[in-house]
């Protein structure tokens, strides 16, 4: 499933580089286990473990450059999930971010930028639980969508504005 060199991505850490496999040397992780040391690509000095039999449920590969177009082409047509309850859109926006789903990222994107611009022209800030996730979840989707296409993260929101705007060709 997954291999040395495999960029994947790990729920709550990004993307990361499987560089190798063993048994680490560590006493909180079992000897008995093989797993996947990974490196997040944003944080070179970082190392994840994960074992090799639970990285179906934890990890999966990043998308490729077609699946990324396709996604940017797709985000119109993705719904805004729209949750009135706070606690309940709290618990919506760490599953999203935690499912690293990039369409479940870009409808709280969406939601987050509605309740914001709602805010605004009530008079109010947005609030930090909402700043929080959106930051978050502009990262992670900007991140993916970025190393798929062989660009700059800084330069994705700019990339879908134009391109959804029919100004970008493949």
């Amino acid at each position: 499933m997954f291999e040395i060199g495999d960029y994947v991505v790990k729920a709550n850490s990004g993307i990361c580089k499987i560089e190798e496999m063993g048994r680490p040397d560590i006493p909180s992780i079992s000897k008995d286990k093989l797993y996947f040391i990974l490196v997040p690509i944003e944080e070179a000095k970082t190392k994840l473990y994960v074992s090799v039999d639970k990285a179906g449920d934890s990890l999966r590969k990043v998308i490729t450059e077609d699946e990324a177009w396709e996604i940017i082409n797709d985000i119109p047509a993705v719904e805004e999930a729209w949750i009135a309850d706070d606690r309940q859109r709290e618990q919506k926006y760490k599953a999203a971010i935690q499912s690293g789903d990039l369409k479940e990222l870009i409808s709280i994107i969406k939601n987050m930028y509605s309740r914001r611009q709602q805010r605004i022209a009530a008079g109010k800030k947005s609030t930090s639980v909402d700043e929080h996730f959106f930051k978050l979840a502009e990262n992670y989707l900007y991140t993916e969508l970025a190393f798929a296409i062989g660009e700059k993260k800084e330069n994705m929101k700019d990339i879908i504005i134009k391109k959804l705007d029919g100004l970008v060709v493949e």
